[in-house]
């Protein structure tokens, strides 16, 4: 039993920042675009911030600075820009040779941005879980590995290290795919990683205090449907698992049957040292896709049609954010303003009229493989969601719609990985990315 699931992490921490989002949108509307302002606040000593230089960020077209400026003695900032307001833009506070990010969605006007004082020594980080998941994919193999990286500092820093604030290394005739970090309670930042030889790579980002994710995809070569996967983490770990779906048979020396989760069958060991080598037999493949599922989405398909902001989404679905150690070159977004361009208006409807959790919006959907399964079962005596009946509070309202959205974000999630793995056809993930734009539309109309 996993009783922190990195997937249910992941899954409310993205849930909330879509929520956020659309709300800042919401109040950032009766304001004037072009100008961004706010307070950048050290962490560490709880003070403003005073000459830390923050730079605008346009992510179109060549993806360039676009304006800086430094903070007064209260830690206050001012830019102006024409594009501000219009599109998705990003903010880069540069404190002590560290870069900070924050986005701006279309139409905000006040971001607070927080830095830390930085520290280079390994012990201000410890991960405590590593995930690999298992994919076929034809002759390949689609590997996702997934790191919870705690920071407990006392007083809070931020851990990083200009040659590479985390390692990981690469299976033999592995070819990676993306690399990402970031915030379990933000959006994950597309890494570009510094390859340090032997399969031994590095990316520099800094860990704030706090819970953060590194997620690592890659494919390996998988003849004849069967493959042995040796990996090895830099770094002990108090728990490390594989996921793969029923149809492929794992056998990993040293982890034990540790039930499923999201139709995942699921492999564990506990508390493993640094530099431990991994390896597992692979053999099998992939589920085959469910006719249940295909005749679900022809369904819903029939009641939905394509929208511009049902398209604003699928493309910030899609996107992302690159950041090359102390360069701009292949800044991109992700996650940052598509959802919040959907929702705007939608938040104030949910605000004024409570609305119950979608029943069966997870059922509706096909289930390919998670990037990190959820725990196998829910925790005993769990309190049942809030209903409309029921909804007398903001503890209430927050519960309907967080739980919501947890429920459209996996699907989305898990849709997006098929997708990617090649698993499901371009007509069938067309249908799918509409059948959940509705559902979501549904979900903030009312």
């Amino acid at each position: 039993m996993i009783g922190n699931s990195i997937a249910n992490v992941f899954g409310r921490a993205a849930a909330r920042c879509l929520l956020a989002f659309a709300l800042v949108g919401v109040v950032a509307c009766v304001a004037l675009g072009g100008t961004v302002s706010g307070t950048v606040t050290n962490g560490t000593t709880g003070k403003a911030a005073e000459g830390v230089e923050v730079i605008l960020i346009q992510l179109q077209g060549t993806m360039q600075p676009v304006a800086n400026t430094k903070t007064d003695a209260q830690g206050h900032y001012q830019l102006t820009n024409d594009i501000l307001g219009t599109a998705p833009m990003l903010l880069r506070a540069v404190y002590r040779g560290v870069n900070y990010h924050e986005p701006v969605p279309p139409g905000t006007t006040s971001v607070n941005m927080q830095v830390f004082e930085p520290t280079d020594k390994a012990s201000a980080i410890n991960v405590t879980a590593h995930f690999i998941v298992l994919q076929p994919n034809g002759t390949d193999l689609t590997v996702g590995e997934e790191f919870n990286i705690a920071n407990n500092t006392n007083p809070p820093v931020a851990y990083y290290r200009s040659a590479g604030s985390f390692l990981f290394k690469l299976p033999k005739g592995a070819q990676i795919t993306d690399v990402s970090a970031g915030i379990a309670s933000g959006m994950p930042v597309i890494q570009a990683p510094v390859d340090k030889g032997n399969g031994l790579q590095s990316i520099d980002y800094p860990f704030r205090p706090g819970d953060s994710e590194v997620r690592i995809t890659y494919h390996v070569p998988y003849p004849s449907n069967q493959t042995t996967l040796q990996t090895v983490s830099p770094y002990a770990a108090n728990q490390v698992g594989y996921a793969a779906p029923p149809t492929l048979h794992v056998d990993a020396a040293g982890f034990t049957p540790g039930g499923t989760a999201q139709g995942y069958n699921l492999y564990l060991r506990q508390s493993v040292p640094a530099n431990a080598e991994l390896s597992a037999s692979v053999s099998g493949t992939a589920p085959p896709p469910s006719n249940a599922d295909n005749s679900s989405a022809g369904a819903d398909n029939s009641q939905s049609a394509s929208s511009s902001s049902g398209d604003t989404g699928a493309t910030a679905a899609s996107a992302g954010i690159t950041t090359l150690p102390a360069r701009l070159d292949s800044l991109k977004w992700i996650l940052v303003a598509g959802f919040a361009a959907i929702f705007a208006l939608g938040a104030v409807l949910i605000v004024r009229r409570p609305q119950p959790v979608l029943a069966g919006a997870e059922a509706a959907v096909p289930t390919p493989a998670p990037p990190i399964p959820a725990a196998a079962a829910p925790e005993p005596n769990a309190p049942p969601p809030a209903t409309q009946r029921d909804i007398r509070s903001v503890s209430d309202l927050d519960s309907v719609v967080t739980g919501s959205l947890d429920q459209l974000k996996d699907a989305l999630f898990r849709l997006e990985l098929r997708h990617q793995a090649g698993t499901i056809s371009a007509d069938d993930y067309a249908r799918e990315r509409q059948r959940i734009d509705q559902k979501l539309r549904d979900l903030v109309q009312g």
